[in-house]
């Protein structure tokens, strides 16, 4: 990957597996984060494949509805926090050090713990489904009682891996924290960080907010399993409502915390390819800390039909509306970018464009799903399927996807082949809106979720999207083939490998070596924001 480290003064390199369980790089850190949220990337949507094979006409076909059980929470459970979340870290492990010109990130050693925890936990997670009573069976969302007093006995076992997955969550952002406030290059002011680099800091501190309450309930469910306490069980004095609002006290900053960094990546694409610098740099940052900061207001929205007071009810739905505020100053700076630029239309822009338009679908449809009474009849509905899945598909997974296009040939010093990266594209904006849009319309029709078998006036809906989740994972060979393609050769790429990319990882040779920055750059504000 890189030069002769004599010159550096490193010690030897220990060679072949060793070098990648010992390795403190950034680089070779970041390049483990997305190999490994790739796999279960590719793990997860092989459940969610057996939950559509299952829907794909009315009947029990293929699954016992016990097992379709395990595959809609284990899908949920690996695509977000063994997917989505280790894409952005490996995306920030990658370049966070590279666009604020740190030499690597501020605690190596303990970087290497965070990513080796994640193989471990989920390693621990999978092997849930091959114990006695099989796997969580419970919804992503683990609502006790059904995952305490009903639950299969891995259940355990599931809240060990949850446990070592969020210990790595933490210790990552501690460490994303202590880089960005100590390790910017010498003149370069907060305000002159790039966009990504600001949402993944704000995303950080969330982490480490939000991060502990998931321990705390998951520690309440084992002693209610284990130990005879009843802190979710009424017969015993608990509440389980308790559990509900304690889960979503963690799981609406949650949603944030998968949104966030792709704001920050759709913000270094966009500009890049309307060749402009982004429009209200300071009101993106601003609009990124109060979604931060309102996400902790709202978490009960997701629990309007529980029996909450009236005055709950209407403050959760005005402040969940208000959200919708400074998310619209980001699109609107968005488009206001790409107004007048010189727009060009490569792989990492298409998928920008796309996160923009079908992001704000799914921001339309949480702004109905935030009026209590309608709320009502769209609880647990496939509607609410259809609207998380808008927010976390063509937006979090598509920016990721714009990311890695954007940021390969920097990796590799490759450009990734374009036709098969703009195939790749329209298959999966093809496939994505044939899997969800219809989900929509059964939910609106009644249809509930998480049900192996439904009623007659469903099938359409079912089919179509059933036809659209297989045609949407084939899709994503595309994007490993042009990933292999690409780190194997490929049209050569400079520094700067996209015309109007202004950030600092584009001083860097394409590809980037192994240790970058050993001398600080010096910062100069030309194309930067004052």
């Amino acid at each position: 990957m890189a030069g002769g480290h004599s010159q550096h003064g490193h010690a030897a390199q220990p060679k072949g597996i060793m070098r990648w369980l010992l390795t403190t790089n950034h680089k070779e850190i970041g390049s483990l984060y997305l190999i490994f949220s790739l796999v279960m990337f590719f793990v997860g949507g092989m459940f969610a494949l057996v939950v559509r094979a299952e829907l794909f006409q009315p009947g029990l076909q293929l699954v016992e509805p016990e097992f379709f059980n395990q595959m809609t929470t284990m899908h949920g459970l690996i695509m977000v926090f063994a997917a989505v979340m280790p894409a952005f870290t490996g995306l920030a492990n990658w370049m966070i050090p590279l666009q604020i010109g740190a030499p690597d990130m501020a605690l190596p050693r303990l970087n290497n713990f965070s990513f080796w925890l994640l193989p471990v936990a989920f390693t621990l997670l999978l092997s849930t489904l091959f114990m006695p009573g099989g796997g969580p069976n419970f919804g992503w969302t683990f609502y006790a009682p059904l995952s305490t007093t009903y639950a299969p006995p891995s259940t355990t076992f599931f809240i060990l891996a949850l446990h070592i997955a969020g210990i790595s969550s933490i210790l990552g952002a501690i460490n994303i924290i202590a880089t960005i406030l100590n390790m910017r290059a010498p003149g370069m002011r907060m305000m002159d960080m790039p966009l990504f680099v600001w949402t993944w800091l704000i995303t950080a501190f969330l982490l480490i907010a939000v991060m502990p309450v998931l321990a705390g309930v998951i520690t309440m469910m084992l002693m209610d399993i284990n130990f005879g306490t009843s802190f979710f069980d009424a017969a015993g004095g608990g509440d389980p409502v308790l559990f509900q609002h304690l889960f979503w006290f963690f799981g609406h900053p949650e949603v944030y915390i998968m949104i966030l960094p792709a704001f920050g990546i759709v913000s270094a694409i966009i500009p890049t390819f309307a060749r402009k610098p982004l429009f209200g740099y300071a009101s993106m940052v601003y609009a990124t800390a109060a979604i931060a900061l309102l996400s902790f207001l709202v978490w009960a929205h997701h629990m309007f039909i529980v029996g909450l007071p009236l005055t709950a009810e209407l403050f959760f739905m005005y402040s969940t509306m208000l959200i919708a505020v400074p998310t619209g100053v980001k699109v609107f700076n968005w488009v206001t970018t790409l107004f007048r630029g010189s727009i060009s239309f490569e792989s990492p822009m298409l998928f920008a464009l796309a996160f923009v338009v079908l992001f704000t679908i799914g921001g339309f449809s949480g702004l109905m799903l935030a009026i209590a009474p309608a709320d009502f009849q769209y609880h647990d509905t496939y509607f609410v399927v259809a609207h998380f899945h808008y927010v976390l598909v063509p937006g979090a997974i598509f920016a990721i996807m714009a990311g890695v296009y954007y940021w390969l040939p920097k990796w590799t010093g490759h450009y990734p082949n374009e036709r098969l990266a703009q195939c790749h594209f329209w298959c999966s904006i093809i496939g994505v809106n044939l899997t969800f849009f219809p989900m929509h319309f059964a939910g609106l029709a009644g249809m509930p979720r998480r049900i192996p078998d439904y009623a007659l006036q469903f099938a359409d809906f079912n089919l179509l999207s059933s036809i659209g989740a297989f045609f949407f994972g084939a899709s994503q060979l595309i994007f490993v083939l042009v990933v292999v393609m690409c780190v194997r050769g490929g049209k050569k790429a400079p520094a700067k490998a996209w015309e109007g990319a202004e950030d600092l990882e584009w001083s860097v040779p394409s590809p980037a070596p192994l240790h970058t920055f050993e001398t600080p750059p010096v910062f100069n504000r030309t194309h930067h924001h004052d």
